[in-house]
């Protein structure tokens, strides 16, 4: 039988979760530091002071210097500590490891589609390893949305046309709460999802049980072939379009003149937005695919992109597009 707790304090499922969690706590001590003493005199002052008592009146200005120094001294130092233990939470969720373990998100109206390396896919549920770094690179295929996961303390905004990442490490195993917190229409409270984290045997016993047609980068290349883009940037191609062996990561070389380093966010604008970004010495002849391929099959086709290699590990060392 199961039994419900209140819980005075949100539960946490992350180090960095505790972090925040000792910053809000230290920041709401040192507010009650300076605003419960204004309120207490204000409150003894105003019965003090009360109309028809006989208590000296004769309040003439006296200053301290010591007092003003000091007044000025300790929130100063208080608000700078504050300052940079947030700055320093701030980068750290702002800039996952090397070598934290990436899943594909894609949010809809109104569910979240979850697409792990391996090509396992969830909808509205979320199975990671713990004690592992997983970066989460997301994307909207409509309106803007945003992936919350309160026993994390973490939250980002999906926002359509454009990539937003989000990065955790739990340190904690069970089931945990994520929601929309970006209202984005009718069933907006009914968007919702199930962290589940697992130690690592069982996280990679639901890979296998879970089961794939082929790795995400197996799955774009299938694309890729179906699309007919082999037949322009294929090896034995003779048409003249970019070889995209090494492309990923590379700095591109713009028909304006300018350069852009060639990470998801381009790989994405030249597959939909071919014309946007041209590179230096091609014609803008490659067609569109915005009414053709979804949110998804873009991962799946940067997927097989980044597989290819990326710049610095082989490849040629002019710039490329795709």
């Amino acid at each position: 039988m199961n039994e419900e707790f209140v819980r005075f304090w949100p539960q946490t499922a992350s180090s960095y979760a505790a972090n925040v969690d000792w910053l809000v706590f230290a920041f709401t001590v040192m507010m009650m530091f300076f605003v419960v003493p204004v309120f207490v005199l204000l409150t003894l002052f105003a019965f003090r002071y009360r109309k028809g008592t006989k208590v000296p009146r004769d309040h003439r200005p006296r200053g301290s210097m010591k007092v003003e120094l000091t007044w000025i001294a300790i929130p100063f130092v208080g608000a700078m500590v504050i300052y940079l233990v947030s700055a320093r939470l701030y980068y750290e969720v702002r800039t996952p490891p090397p070598d934290a373990m990436e899943i594909q998100v894609v949010a809809k109206q109104w569910m979240w589609k979850f697409q792990h390396p391996d090509g396992q896919r969830e909808i509205n549920t979320l199975h990671v390893p713990v004690g592992r770094p997983v970066k989460l690179n997301m994307i909207s295929q409509d309106v803007i949305h945003s992936l919350y996961f309160p026993d994390l303390r973490v939250k980002q905004d999906v926002l359509p046309g454009r990539y937003t990442q989000l990065w955790f490490e739990a340190n904690k195993t069970g089931r945990f709460d994520a929601y929309c917190a970006e209202y984005c229409g009718t069933d907006h409270s009914h968007m919702l999802a199930n962290l589940i984290i697992q130690p690592a045997q069982e996280y990679e016993a639901w890979l296998e049980q879970a089961g794939s047609s082929g790795s995400l980068a197996e799955q774009g290349e299938a694309l890729f072939r179906q699309f007919g883009c082999s037949g322009c940037h294929g090896e034995a191609s003779v048409a003249h379009a970019p070889n995209l062996a090494g492309l990923y990561g590379r700095r591109v070389a713009l028909r304006n003149g300018q350069s852009i380093i060639a990470d998801d966010g381009y790989i994405r604008d030249s597959i939909l937005l071919p014309n946007k970004q041209v590179v230096a010495g091609f014609e803008p002849i490659m067609p569109s695919f915005d009414n053709v391929l979804d949110e998804e099959a873009v991962l799946r086709l940067t997927a097989y992109i980044k597989s290819l290699g990326r710049a610095g590990e082989g490849g040629q060392d002019e710039p490329e597009q795709p």
